[in-house]
């Protein structure tokens, strides 16, 4: 099926156009290059004889190594496990047990980790290194130079089969691998391309994770299939993000609210240069208005997206002339996405009422790996039920108020931690807040606020609590306060309220 061939078809249509820039290097590969070099590691996947269906497990940071084995997954109908490189090497071992790899896959980063690794995984018949300070790896993938760099794709590879099984943020519970079909992945990338309206034109920095939805599908996968540019930077390093927004004309730019925030922590944001980039998105939690504020006032169409594993990631988008009147909505669905919020009785919500958002569409997966039941609980007659709380304005406009399973009820009042994280960003001393609830005996449910202070500045509980009365109804404002040097993060730099939890009672 080469029309599931991506990089065969952007040879055949933009042979010379550049796709990938590395960051350190400045390496560039044009999409001819970069096809045939990704043929010959398909081939290399054949003589190894690795089937449809074979899953092979990728341990490593952000490389174009990385991109070529994703896509000579998809002209094989291989699977690729996407693995998360911070977790330790106990979790990655029964993550990694539960998809029975046969190949595994890592740079010389986490060659101590693979090495503790090899006699817990009797599926892995083949290690392979990234490079060649891998000491561990039985062989290398420059092993495939050898092969041929054509290769044509079995015409049984369909876009109902398995590309990525992707890992979901296990910020609120267990982690699960999310299957990503060829067709859920092409379907994200045609919607945001037309519904972001992304061209061939547009570059943009590849800073987020590659193990996460965020890294392969939020501008990368879509930039693939429209013909653009991707520069490839190992992790997010904030004075390199500096360095690429003035060497490159990035146009187009994903990030999460940390990375954000980072940003303008930091002397080089006064004098920083947005005028290129055509927007800038965040996405993967919520981001506090005063980001917000920085960026417009830089003249920047900045907005919040919002996705989730299960589903593309991409899902709504909001016109860049209701940036400033809709501050803080996602927006309208993409083209071909259709969402609905409901009650807990299934009943659709009326204007404005919060309820459950779900989701249909070609975008959506299947389920998850070899987990029917957690299947089951969350895809329902055709629709997935995101945990996310959401309403809908007059307009047609959406909000995310927060996690279904973050909503705490404290007195008979449901209290959504977003909009208190919003209030407490808004405080001059504040760098960084998170709200949970915890079981109280009197109340039911107690807020717990935790705090990180600006550097150089002093805060006392006392003035943050006179802080909120002016601002929030007294049941909203939360009982105990932490105050915190730094918010537990997760691989993908969203706050860690999992974590936080153990903290409530410290």
């Amino acid at each position: 099926m080469r029309a599931l061939d991506w990089l065969s078809r952007r040879e055949q249509l933009s042979p010379n156009k550049i796709a990938l820039i590395d960051a350190i290097s400045g390496e560039r590969t044009t999409y001819s290059e970069w096809n045939r070099r990704v043929n010959r590691l398909a081939n290399w996947f054949t003589q190894l004889k690795l089937k449809k269906g074979t899953r092979v497990a990728m341990l490593a940071v952000n490389s174009a190594s990385y991109l070529d084995v994703w896509f000579a997954c998809g002209k094989t109908g291989t699977i690729l496990q996407n693995l998360n490189w911070r977790l330790p090497a106990t979790e990655l071992t029964s993550i990694i047990k539960s998809a029975s790899p046969e190949v595994m896959i890592h740079c010389s980063e986490f060659t101590e980790t693979v090495q503790s690794l090899k006699d817990k995984l009797p599926s892995v018949n083949h290690w392979i290194g990234v490079d060649r300070q891998t000491q561990t790896s039985d062989s290398l993938l420059s092993d495939s130079e050898i092969c041929s760099d054509q290769y044509i794709m079995p015409a049984d590879i369909t876009t109902d089969d398995p590309w990525v099984l992707c890992y979901t943020g296990g910020t609120t519970g267990e982690t699960k691998a999310a299957i990503l079909t060829h067709g859920n992945i092409l379907w994200n990338a045609i919607q945001t391309c037309a519904s972001w309206e992304l061209r061939h034109d547009d570059m943009t920095i590849l800073n987020a994770p590659l193990f996460h939805t965020g890294g392969l599908n939020v501008l990368t996968a879509p930039l693939v299939y429209i013909g653009g540019t991707s520069i490839i930077c190992q992790s997010f390093d904030v004075a390199q993000m500096f360095r690429l927004l003035s060497d490159y004309p990035v146009s187009v730019l994903f990030g999460v609210p940390t990375m954000f925030h980072l940003m303008q922590e930091i002397p080089e944001w006064l004098a920083s240069d947005f005028s290129k980039c055509r927007f800038v998105i965040s996405g993967g939690a919520p981001c506090p208005a005063p980001i917000f504020q920085k960026f417009r006032s830089k003249k920047v169409d900045f907005k919040t997206g919002y996705g989730l594993t299960e589903a593309g990631p991409n899902t709504f988008w909001l016109p860049p002339d209701l940036c400033e009147k809709k501050a803080g909505s996602v927006g309208f669905p993409l083209m071909h996405v259709q969402v609905k919020i409901v009650k807990p009785d299934g009943s659709e919500c009326t204007t404005d009422e919060v309820g459950e958002l779900l989701i249909a569409g070609p975008h959506v997966t299947p389920g998850y790996w070899d987990q029917p039941e957690s299947t089951d609980a969350v895809i329902r007659n055709g629709w997935l039920h995101t945990g996310d709380l959401a309403r809908r304005d007059a307009d047609g406009c959406y909000y995310i108020v927060g996690r279904k399973k973050e909503m705490f009820i404290s007195g008979g009042e449901n209290i959504y931690p977003i909009e208190i994280e919003t209030v407490l960003h808004a405080h001059e001393s504040i760098a960084e807040s998170a709200v949970i609830g915890i079981p109280d005996e009197k109340w039911g449910e107690i807020g717990v606020a935790f705090v990180v202070a600006r550097n150089n500045y002093s805060l006392t509980e006392a003035e943050l609590i006179t802080f909120l009365k002016l601002r929030l109804a007294g049941y909203k404002i939360p009982k105990i306060i932490r105050f915190l040097d730094e918010l537990p993060k997760t691989a993908v730099n969203k706050v860690d309220k999992k974590a936080l939890r153990f903290k409530a009672y410290l």
